[in-house]
This record gives structure tokens, sequence and C-alpha cells, in this order.
């Protein structure tokens, strides 16, 4: 849902006379992090059905990218009030994987609008970043919990933390290409993206 979160902001920014060009002046601390590590976290997608120990080890290596993408939004946290929410967010759904084994639970009764395929690969363990939401799951509340149907175009079941996220993105890109907000039309704004 970040993927639609991160078109519908951009949509919404143009329908507000923005532009992309605030982008430019963007000026993240430590960022080659964020492209790192999406490269590594579909790299142990891909391969954790071919090598036994990338699906062993899974979730303490989706863990590990959790506390360092963590760490990659707090070194930015001044930037954009977006990047907070976006972090607690990201804190929210750490919070409940890390508690149920590196795993996100999942609500079958909730995946139940999606493919049946999804729910037999989660099952089966296919699917190294979800689990089936059991009694036992800790703070299943914080799980992917919540579906999105119709009138939504993709069908999807997402947590508490996917919705915080989505809108840190949101606030966040709405700052950068709002034209009031660009570096050029304040001195402060861009006193705030160098930092």
């Amino acid at each position: 849902m970040v993927f639609d979160g991160i078109l519908l902001a951009i949509l919404i920014g143009f329908l507000r006379k923005g532009s992309l060009k605030g982008f430019a002046y963007l000026s993240f601390r430590a960022g080659w992090i964020f492209p790192l590590l999406l490269l590594i976290e579909i790299g142990i997608f891909v391969y954790q059905s071919s090598y036994a120990w990338i699906g062993k080890y899974s979730g303490v290596l989706f863990m590990l990218i959790y506390i360092v993408g963590m760490a990659f939004l707090w070194l930015n946290r001044k930037m954009n009030i977006g990047i907070p929410i976006l972090l607690l967010g990201v804190l929210l759904n750490f919070i409940v994987m890390a508690l149920n084994g590196g795993r996100m639970p999942v609500s079958l009764e909730a995946a139940a609008i999606l493919d049946p395929a999804y729910a037999s690969a989660i099952q089966n363990g296919l699917y190294g970043k979800h689990a089936v939401l059991t009694d036992s799951t800790l703070l299943g509340f914080l799980g992917d919990v919540i579906p999105i149907t119709d009138p939504y175009p993709k069908d999807q079941v997402i947590s508490f933390g996917d919705i915080v996220m989505n809108i840190g993105i949101f606030i966040f890109i709405q700052r950068v290409m709002v034209k009031n907000r660009h570096p050029e039309g304040s001195s402060s704004a861009t006193k705030t993206l160098s930092t």
C-alpha cells in the first residue's frame, strides 16, 4: 500500500498546483541507506526459497532492515514533519513483527478478500515476511488485520502501522511538492533541507 500512497500523494500534489521540482532540493543524511535496504529486501524475497539459510534467517534479516531503516528516518527526522510520522508507522510494524518471530501477522479472516492462493502461501511459509495471526499472536491488532476492498481498486490487507506510514508519506510529499514549501520560496525551508 505504500507505493499506492506515494502515487496518490503525488497526484494530489499536482492537483494542488505543486510540482516535482522540490525533490531536487532534498538532501537526505546517509541517503544511500534506503536504496541499499530496498535491494536487500528484494533479494531476501526472491532467494528465500532457493537458499535454505536465507529462508531460515529471513525474520532476523527483516528485523535488521527495519532497525537500519528506522535509524535512517531518525537521522532525517527534522527535514519534514512527515518523516517522524512515517517513522512511527514503521515502528508500529516493527514492534508487532519483532514480538512474533520477525513476521507480520496476517488475519486469515481479513485476507479472505484476497486470492485464496495468498492465504495458502502464508500458511505454508512461502511469504517469509508474513505469518498467520493466531490466538497466541502478540499484539495481533497491530498486524495486517484491516481489509481494503471496493471501491479501492486493489484488494489489500493492511496494518494500523501501514496507515500511519501512508499519512507520513502523504504529508512529506505534499510539503515537498507544494510551491510555497520549496526551498527557493523560503529561506527557513532551505535551512531545514540542508541539515
